[in-house]
Parts: C-alpha cells; sequence; structure tokens
C-alpha cells in the first residue's frame, strides 16, 4: 500500500532539489514534520543524529528523510542549520559575544564551520551581518 507522500516521482525530487515549492503533505507528513522541527529546534546546539531525531519520534530514520524532503523540499540538515543560523542571527544583534561564543553557544564545534554554514545560509560572514544590523540600526536611530 502506497501512500501520497510514499511515492515521489523523479522529476519532484529534483524540483525539490532548488528549495522549489514542496507538494501538499496529508496530515500524518504534518504532524511530523512539525514534530521533527520541533525537536530540531529544542536540540539545536547538539551535534545533528537522524538517528537519535527518528528514534525520539519513533519512525524509521529513511521515511523520516522522505516525508520531510517532500513536505518541505529541504532536507533535516539543511533545516537543522538553519534553525541554528536563526538564532545566531539573534545572539549576533542582541549581543557583543565574539564569533567563537556565538559559534559555540549555537552548537557548531569550529568558527570557521559556523561561518561557512551561516555565509551559505544568509549570504554574509557573521561579521558582516552583524556590522549591517547595527549599521541598519544606527541609520534608523538618526
Amino acid at each position: 500500500m502506497h501512500r501520497d507522500w510514499d511515492v515521489v516521482s523523479e522529476s519532484e525530487r529534483d524540483s525539490n532539489v532548488s528549495g522549489a515549492a514542496a507538494k501538499p503533505a496529508s496530515e500524518s507528513a504534518k504532524k511530523t514534520v512539525a514534530a521533527a522541527e520541533a525537536y530540531l529546534d529544542a536540540h539545536s546546539a547538539e551535534k545533528f543524529s537522524l538517528e537519535k531525531i527518528a528514534r525520539a519520534l519513533y519512525i524509521n530514520q529513511s521515511y523520516l528523510l522522505r516525508v520531510y524532503k517532500a513536505a518541505t523540499g529541504q532536507t533535516l540538515l539543511h533545516s537543522h542549520h538553519r534553525i541554528r543560523c536563526e538564532k545566531a542571527k539573534r545572539l549576533l544583534e542582541e549581543t557583543d559575544l565574539n564569533m567563537s561564543a556565538v559559534s559555540e553557544m549555537v552548537g557548531f564545534v569550529t568558527p570557521a564551520h559556523f561561518s561557512r554554514v551561516f555565509r551559505q545560509m544568509t549570504g554574509k560572514t557573521p561579521s558582516q551581518y552583524r556590522k549591517a544590523q547595527r549599521d541598519m540600526y544606527r541609520e534608523e536611530g538618526s
């Protein structure tokens, strides 16, 4: 028996690689995605582990990957990085912590990896992002 989210054609997979809109998900898939995102948010500072996520949600790893990608158009690892970068953005905007401290607080092992992922996700290095945000606030205050 195939469920609507189990069968993803090759063209649908290829169209989702670029982050294109994903196909509509069933209620079960939506619940799985919501639970996975809640887990990622709560455990964002921890090392990414598909095994831990699937175990926490009581589902098969390959099923989790397939449903998540079909419903969101993104991989779990991409979402993990997105959540970490959103938390890093808040720290960069609201604190004067150095990059090593921000990197460690959001769960990256090295500042270099943090900077590389942050730049991939935002188009700016953490330092460039912080400077741009502070410049913007200064302009608003003038």
